[in-house]
């Protein structure tokens, strides 16, 4: 026999009839709460702990005891304790958007821009996040890592999208490179996005002043709404989605390629909303949509990137 069971003393093992009973007596409650049977007894009399009394015996229903307890915590809920709203946050995507409705999943969509996304995501205020933020690396990871460290995710990817120049069809001004947008209507995003903060980069970079760029007063809160700014002639050019080009019928210059992830609470991945809308993007009307549009490429559909210690 193992040394460290020779001293041990007797065990109580409680039956399974025992786990189930749904009444503690006054005994099991005072080991429960590792003090004696006089306390407990006093509580009951000041009526500081649910109890009923029959033929003269307290008795401490087992779930209300639970639930006291319970109610008596101080300090942060845990995430298995939190009931995260039904929703999807984040950047805007058209082919997301559009999985979101079709999959039949119950998801809604809350999607304003990467660093809004992440901001809710952190405050548990949906299931997932759409970002696509540009590192020197990378993407998202070194973001996510940073306010995700050791928090239950898992950052997986969604998708490669084309970038770059949404412009009037057949290109009659002319614009081939971020040099060419001097003194032309820009279209913009807010600036949560990662796109609107990724442009300012480039923009910098081919360097181009904040000012040498007409940009519109009003902001696209989505990659459509972007496009349908240079599509009504309201702007001369946006820093948007091949994918949005394609369906609008206007000219595109790729500029770039960048990754669109989704970091995704891990109890959330295996409840039946999130598992139905992994289904739908397993699925071949998936994968045609993808092809219909341009400018995807989902040959790397849910391959980790980060997953939170």
């Amino acid at each position: 026999m193992p040394q460290f069971l020779l001293n041990a003393g007797p065990v109580k093992l409680r039956t399974m009839n025992a786990i189930e009973e749904p009444y503690l007596t006054t005994r099991e409650l005072a080991e429960l709460l590792r003090i004696k049977e006089r306390k407990v007894y006093d509580m009951a009399t000041h009526g500081d702990v649910p109890c009923v009394r029959v033929v003269g015996k307290l008795l401490f229903p087992r779930a209300d005891i639970m639930q006291w307890i319970d109610a008596s915590r101080s300090g942060p809920q845990t995430l298995a304790e939190v009931s995260l709203p039904p929703t999807v946050l984040g950047s805007h995507d058209p082919l997301l958007d559009w999985a979101l409705r079709e999959s039949g999943s119950g998801l809604a969509a809350f999607l304003d821009g990467s660093a809004d996304g992440l901001q809710r995501m952190a405050s548990q205020e949906g299931v997932a996040c759409a970002t696509h933020i540009h590192e020197e690396d990378g993407w998202n990871v070194a973001t996510v890592k940073s306010q995700f460290e050791h928090r239950n995710v898992v950052l997986v990817e969604f998708a490669q999208r084309v970038r770059g120049l949404i412009v009037a069809a057949d290109n009659p001004l002319k614009i081939t490179d971020m040099a060419s947008l001097a003194g032309h209507r820009l279209a913009r995003r807010q600036g949560s996005a990662a796109s609107q903060q990724l442009f300012e980069q480039l923009r910098a970079e081919a360097g181009l002043s904040e000012d040498s760029v007409k940009s519109l007063d009003d902001c696209a809160r989505t990659e459509d709404e972007l496009g349908m700014q240079v599509f009504d002639g309201h702007a001369d050019v946006a820093f948007g989605l091949q994918s949005v080009a394609t369906r609008l019928r206007l000219g595109f210059v790729p500029q770039l390629e960048e990754r669109f992830d989704l970091l995704v609470w891990r109890q959330a991945w295996f409840e039946p909303p999130f598992q139905a809308l992994l289904r739908f993007m397993d699925s071949e009307v998936f994968r045609e949509k993808a092809a219909k549009l341009g400018g995807y490429d989902i040959s790397n559909l849910g391959r980790v990137h980060y997953n939170a210690p």
